[in-house]
This record gives C-alpha cells, sequence and structure tokens, in this order.
C-alpha cells in the first residue's frame, strides 16, 4: 500500500513529466510555425527541416498526406497535444497548404472542428478558423 507521501511524489513526478512534454511540444510547433509562414514556396532545406521537425511527431510530409483526418487527430491525442497546441497544428497546417501545393486545409478544418467539439469551451477563434477552412473547401 502507498503512503500519501509515495502517491504525492509519483503525482510529482508525472506533472513533470507532463510539463517537460508540453515544452517539447511547444518547442516543435515554434520551429515548424517559423518554416511554414514564409510566403513564398519551400527550398529543398526548408522542406527537410520541416521533415526533421515533423519527425518529432512520428510524422513526415507524406504520412501527413496520407494520415485520414481521424489518424492525425488520434495521433495528436496519443501525444498528449492541449487544445492550444493542437489549434498551433491546424494553423501550421493552413500555412503549409499555401506555402506549398498541398491540400491540408481539411485536415485543419477536422483538428478545427475536433477541439470546438470537444474541448466543451464555445471559441470565437475557433469558430472563425472553421469557417475561414471551410470557405477555403468551396
Amino acid at each position: 500500500m502507498e503512503t500519501l507521501q509515495e502517491n504525492e511524489q509519483k503525482i510529482m513526478l508525472n506533472k513533470g513529466l507532463r510539463d517537460e512534454e508540453k515544452i517539447r511540444i511547444d518547442n516543435v510547433l515554434k520551429t515548424l510555425r517559423t518554416l511554414v509562414y514564409v510566403p513564398q514556396p519551400l527550398d529543398h532545406s526548408a522542406k527537410t527541416e520541416i521533415e526533421n521537425q515533423l519527425k518529432e511527431f512520428a510524422l513526415n510530409i507524406e504520412t501527413l498526406v496520407n494520415y485520414s483526418n481521424e489518424d492525425l487527430i488520434s495521433l495528436l491525442n496519443r501525444l498528449h497535444f492541449d487544445w492550444e497546441q493542437l489549434e498551433q497544428f491546424g494553423d501550421i497546417l493552413i500555412q503549409f497548404s499555401k506555402a506549398e501545393n498541398y491540400n491540408f486545409e481539411s485536415k485543419a478544418l477536422a483538428v478545427y472542428q475536433y477541439i470546438q467539439a470537444e474541448s466543451k469551451v464555445f471559441s470565437f477563434g475557433i469558430n472563425a478558423k472553421i469557417a475561414s477552412a471551410k470557405a477555403k473547401k468551396q
């Protein structure tokens, strides 16, 4: 039987690991954002760097193209993305679609809709992104 102190230590350790994971995810997202927010087509080295960053999420450009929306959301959940990180990833997908001839708008839309449905909090920002992504699909 665990003592209260042992249980508290486990909780703190788990919280520490979650914090480290959040920081790691945030750093990768920040790097991806800087890479895809370039208004011109990406050169080979930028694509390689994007591939290297996506590897942190067990992805690459090809798997990102081939994943279903549901599989992508499931993967991001397994990686412990929080709502804000999911939104940032959706934003990256939109920007990446602008820089390259990839159609990630539907994946971004699915991510935004998932956030809106599952977070239990209505967000005007997410709602606007959903409307914008839907308009781009038409």
